[in-house]
């Protein structure tokens, strides 16, 4: 008689907690490929070790066992073909009691299986029963995987931390926007792999799509083309660098990744309106982590956009010192993610595994898709810019050298210099386990100025077959002017100082047209608005110090502010005798906005209402307008996050506003609160609770 299974146990909380899984569901199975878990099977009467039990999973709707997307496993042990890949394997676990039909196996993926939903069924004799599904992501914590992550802290911060930190700002003042990445909301298993789903690589051919989930290369190249929307697929995000987002919301408006990716899937896949660079990268973060790849955000300051491949970046001034829109773009800040994993596929050994540069902002073409990467971080260190995928662009990001160009009304233009230090600054993402920024720029490249960075650029151009002589090399003549504008951060609300200096290195005095120029700027380098512009001629005795007082008042630039991410001062100094000398020197000025305050009132327990107190003070001398306060938080708000207005908030004036939510997870959770006005926008700010049971 055949023995019928009677029941099956699929130990969700068990076997999540020991995948690293719990957080996300203890509802449904979800395990890490290369690791063991458990599954037991009541019979209907006494189980011996040698009768028959075939275990059988599938995934993705054409199931190969060539392909690995089908096994077969279990007594009798089915006869395999060489090429079947990903097989399965169970054992009888010593838990078992067989006498009493209790059969609990020991089910282990290979460490190379295609990473997704599956169906498990299995066969006692002659019939086949469903038991149910499960699901398979990367394992981190297994050295088979092509992902595996040795240490355990790096694995806490990379794969199971919920809230990070987002650098933006200007290479000179770096400052933390908090992100809720929120990868272990339960819904994120039906909407990550929905977004591998939809991708056009599985509408286009479904059964190798799903097999080739197996490598993490591949897969982290389709999250990268499917956090954007530019190719016309069902890609989550529209990117925008304007100013009217009236039909969506505005990129600055974003606290985290689940509230995008939920309107995303409740929307039948249609794209959410609007992203920029963190946003899409955060989003990405959040994809990678919880499929299992160990991922982390990075930020590039002063980063270059090459869209001719040459690693140079043109750059052209007017006579007054404004910055032609032609030029070359020059981000204050790009924000890319990092993933980990081996890179078998470029046949160097292991020189180039481990952190990879992935980009889900739509800029170029790769393969004919807006994607990015992976590209090896060592690569871009190495110059080795011959390497799949994308390691050219991401070398100019951080590395490419920037000349400098005055053009004459007329259109004719003379080279005015070459910047090798410029591009690539202060490269940043968290650190690991605390809430400060690691520097990544020795990283990417060797120190600027050394001979070591000159070598690596060199040899960069030269595996592009590019001609030297457009690569912008250094200068062999020292600048017979020195410009130099000092770098601050201003509070706002309060007056621009800045003081330019100037020495003259020249044997004679040289009497200069000085040009002060300021525009105030997106963070992707675009013009947002003028603010000044000045003219006046300066004597500059030979080798003395002249220093040129610079003055922007509030009033001129603060009805903009809203518009625009930093205000770029720029000084050009032309030569009277010799109107082709000439020289040119910039600089950013950031502003410093009111500190958000934020408290837990009382106790923070999981399951019970809590109480939040967020403040703000307007530190201006007019009212702030139309004034908004939003906050989300993973664990804290269920579907969406909460939001408050108030139409005016007076001069020094103090807005308290009192927020109650019902934590649903325990353990430190992250809040993130974010403020807009008229005056100003995106002031974020961010309390850690400890939810108790």
């Amino acid at each position: 008689m055949e023995n019928k299974i009677k029941t099956i146990d699929f130990h969700f909380q068990s076997n999540n907690t020991a995948h690293h899984s719990a957080e996300i569901s203890t509802k449904q199975l979800i395990v890490r490929r290369g690791q063991s878990f458990l599954l037991t099977l009541t019979m209907m009467q006494p189980f011996n070790a040698s009768d028959p039990l075939v275990l059988t999973v599938e995934t993705g709707s054409h199931p190969s066992e060539e392909r690995g997307t089908r096994s077969r496993f279990g007594n009798p042990s089915p006869m395999y073909s060489r090429d079947v890949k990903a097989i399965w394997k169970y054992s009888i676990d010593g838990s078992a009691n067989l006498p009493r039909g209790i059969v609990t196996l020991s089910v282990t993926p290979p460490a190379d299986a295609p990473v997704g939903k599956y169906s498990l069924s299995a066969q006692t004799e002659m019939k086949s029963v469903a038991l149910g599904t499960l699901v398979v992501l990367f394992n981190p914590w297994c050295s088979d995987d092509w992902v595996y992550l040795p240490d355990e802290k790096e694995r806490e911060e990379y794969v199971m931390n919920e809230q990070g930190i987002i650098y933006v700002g200007t290479a000179d003042w770096p400052m933390p926007r908090d992100w809720i990445f929120g990868q272990f909301e339960e819904d994120m298993v039906d909407i990550c792999f929905k977004l591998l789903d939809v991708n056009p690589k599985h509408t286009k051919d479904p059964a190798d799509d799903v097999s080739a989930r197996c490598n993490p290369i591949y897969v982290s190249r389709v999250i990268s083309a499917m956090i954007n929307c530019n190719d016309g697929d069902r890609g989550v995000l529209m990117g925008k660098w304007g100013e009217d987002y009236n039909d969506g919301e505005r990129p600055n408006s974003w606290l985290g990744s689940v509230r995008i990716l939920r309107k995303w899937y409740k929307a039948n896949c249609h794209h959410v309106k609007y992203g920029q660079c963190w946003v899409f990268a955060g989003v990405m973060c959040t994809v990678m982590r919880f499929l299992g790849i160990p991922c982390r955000v990075v930020t590039n300051f002063e980063s270059a956009h090459d869209k001719n491949n040459n690693l140079t970046i043109d750059k052209f001034y007017d006579v007054q010192g404004a910055q032609s829109e032609e030029s070359d773009s020059v981000w204050n800040f790009h924000v890319w993610v990092e993933g980990w994993m081996k890179r078998p596929d470029l046949k160097k050994g292991d020189i180039y595994d481990g952190w990879q540069v992935l980009d889900p902002t739509p800029q170029e073409l790769s393969d004919g898709r807006h994607c990015c990467g992976p590209a090896p971080v060592n690569a871009i260190l190495r110059g080795e810019t011959n390497l799949k995928y994308d390691v050219p662009f991401v070398f100019a990001e951080v590395n490419a050298d920037i000349v400098k160009w005055m053009v004459n009304a007329n259109g004719s233009k003379w080279k005015m210099h070459s910047d090798t230090t410029q591009v690539g600054q202060n490269i940043s993402t968290k650190a690991v386990g605390y809430s400060l920024r690691t520097d990544l720029t020795n990283v990417y490249k060797h120190r600027e100025g050394s001979s070591a960075e000159r070598r690596v650029f060199d040899r960069a151009v030269n595996k592009l077959n590019s001609a030297h002589d457009q690569a912008g090399a250094a200068e062999t003549e020292p600048l017979k002017l020195e410009m130099k504008i000092e770098k601050i951060r201003v509070q706002i609300g309060q007056d621009i100082h800045l003081r330019l200096t100037l020495v003259n290195k020249d044997p004679s005095s040289r009497t200069m047209s000085l040009f002060i120029n300021a525009q105030g700027k997106r963070y992707n380098g675009a013009t947002a608005f003028h603010i000044l512009n000045t003219r006046e001629e300066k004597l500059l005795p030979s080798g003395q110090e002249v220093i040129l007082p610079i003055q922007i008042p509030f009033l001129t630039y603060s009805q903009h502010m809203a518009k625009c991410d930093s205000i770029k001062v720029i000084a050009v100094a032309m030569d009277k005798n010799n109107p082709n000398d000439v020289f040119e020197t910039e600089t950013n000025v950031s502003m410093q906005y009111p500190a958000l305050s934020m408290k837990v009132l009382g106790e923070a327990r999981l399951f019970h209402k809590m109480t939040m107190e967020v403040m703000i003070t307007n530190p201006l001398s007019v009212p702030l307008r139309d004034c908004c306060m939003t906050l989300t938080g993973s664990g804290m708000y269920k579907f969406t996050s909460l939001e408050s207005k108030i139409q005016e908030l007076g001069p020094n004036s103090t807005w308290r506003l009192i927020i109650v939510s019902t934590p649903s997870k325990l353990g430190p959770r992250m809040v993130v609160a974010d403020f807009d006005c008229s005056a100003f926008r995106d002031v974020v700010g961010s309390c850690v609770i400890h939810v108790s049971p």
